[in-house]
């Protein structure tokens, strides 16, 4: 009997740990949500340029005046994995009006490169963040995350995953803010 609650409660903290490691994990949108404008916390929080995972560069200064959505996520992270067709499939919705652009950290730029391939979310902008520079100005301490950035510049970060539907109405409030 005592064997039966050790191996239960070794199976509970590791699944406490691979859950903590990749955010929520939770569909329904249940994670945690900050809100900040871009005057917040250590000045403008959407002050960033770094590069693109295909050899350019992005200027968070490029994004002024427009609705954007930052994506965090990590090559290693199963839930980032499986919300990939639902991130990309909100981009496609709202092409030309609110564009998704990913935050790849906590991997190397090799891994991250397979991620893009193996999930075919190429189509979006990928930035590198491996100093996690990027993550920290939004606060983000997990992932999968999301920073939705209105045209006037204020933003609202939710660390879990969304899915499909709660991500385009989220995407639907930023249009209409």
């Amino acid at each position: 009997m005592r064997s039966h609650r050790l191996v239960g409660l070794v199976v509970a903290l590791a699944f406490g740990l691979l859950v903590g490691a990749c955010g929520s994990g939770e569909s329904s949108g249940g994670g945690a949500t900050a809100s900040a404008d871009s005057s917040s916390a250590d000045g403008d929080a959407v002050d960033f340029t770094a590069a693109t995972l295909d050899g350019g560069e992005l200027a968070a200064g490029s994004l002024e005046g427009s609705d954007t959505v930052l994506w965090f996520w990590a090559p290693w992270c199963t839930i980032c994995r499986a919300e990939a067709p639902d991130v990309v499939a909100a981009a496609d919705a709202f092409e030309g009006e609110v564009e998704i652009i990913g935050v790849a950290g906590r991997g190397s730029v090799s891994e991250m490169e397979a991620f893009v391939d193996d999930t075919e979310t190429g189509a979006l902008t990928h930035v590198v963040d491996a100093d996690g520079t990027v993550w920290s100005s939004f606060e983000v301490f997990a992932q999968p995350a999301f920073a939705f950035v209105d045209d006037s510049g204020e933003v609202e970060v939710f660390v879990g995953t969304l899915g499909e539907q709660a991500l385009t109405e989220r995407m639907d409030d930023l249009l209409a803010a």
